[in-house]
């Protein structure tokens, strides 16, 4: 079974429906094909993905429990056709429960929401990365108190169904600040915390765990990230492992410096 662990993964899930739509620019094509090929990079397909996205905050944590999870289309003013997209995967909710188990031992708290879909976070990035749509996936939320231990700590809960084949995605934006995108006055800012986040992320775990519980100290950590439930997710992801991690993507995106992190 080892050899098919599955590893934990902090992707970047753009702008809305970015990928869905127009883009003559090519603004989100670099970022597109990065999500397109993840599956070829794992050891195996996942029996189930778990993703934590940063546009679900509780209090506590909770799990999506419906074994055909609606869509959240929860995005604005974009064109009338990305309000029709599909991705009609199967839940799982006999991994919800696991999870929560998993979060019970910890003494975590969590509960399972069965009437909640699946938000842009989830189905967009997925819908590059495995169109299909035939992998079951469940959704975890972030705590809206948006504490960076206690979502390590979440991450190191789960860490046992990475063994069981469940691939764990934490969905977010490394540079997350709305006035930042295409003003190259945060191009410096950007590229400055991005170079701090990946050191923090290529530490060692337990050195790891103390710089991104610290990460409002990092250089232009604010400027990036004005409130961080979009970072927050890579938190979840480090946690679950205890191996230093690594930058699978770059780029700059809007003039600003957006990545993608792995944990084996």
């Amino acid at each position: 079974m080892h050899d098919s662990k599955q590893p934990a993964l902090f992707i970047p899930h753009g702008g809305g429906p970015c990928f869905f739509m127009d883009d003559p620019r090519g603004i989100w094509r670099g970022m597109e094909a990065y999500l397109r090929g993840i599956a070829a990079t794992l050891p195996a397909r996942p029996r189930a993905i778990l993703v934590v996205s940063g546009h679900w905050e509780t209090e506590g944590f909770a799990f999506t429990g419906a074994e055909h999870p609606a869509l959240v289309y929860d995005y604005y003013n974009f064109p009338p056709h990305t309000y029709e997209l599909r991705y009609d995967a199967p839940g799982d909710p006999t991994l919800a429960a696991r999870a929560t188990a998993l979060f019970r031992d910890a003494r975590l708290p969590a509960s399972i929401d069965a009437a909640r879909g699946l938000d842009h976070g989830v189905f967009i990035p997925l819908k590059v990365a495995f169109p299909d749509a035939a992998i079951p996936v469940v959704q975890m939320s972030i705590d809206r108190g948006l504490d960076p231990a206690l979502h390590l700590a979440a991450g190191c809960a789960l860490a046992p169904l990475r063994d069981e084949g469940v691939l764990i995605i934490g969905s977010g934006m490394s540079f997350h600040n709305m006035r930042g995108y295409r003003d190259p006055r945060f191009t410096a800012p950007s590229d400055a915390f991005d170079a701090w986040l990946t050191r923090a992320v290529e530490a060692d775990a337990d050195i790891r765990a103390a710089e991104l519980t610290r990460w409002e100290d990092a250089p232009a950590a604010r400027a990036s990230h004005p409130r961080e439930e979009h970072l927050i997710p890579l938190m979840v992801a480090a946690g679950a492992s205890d191996r230093p991690g690594r930058s699978d993507y770059r780029e700059q995106v809007l003039e600003t410096a957006i990545s993608g992190f792995r944990f084996s």
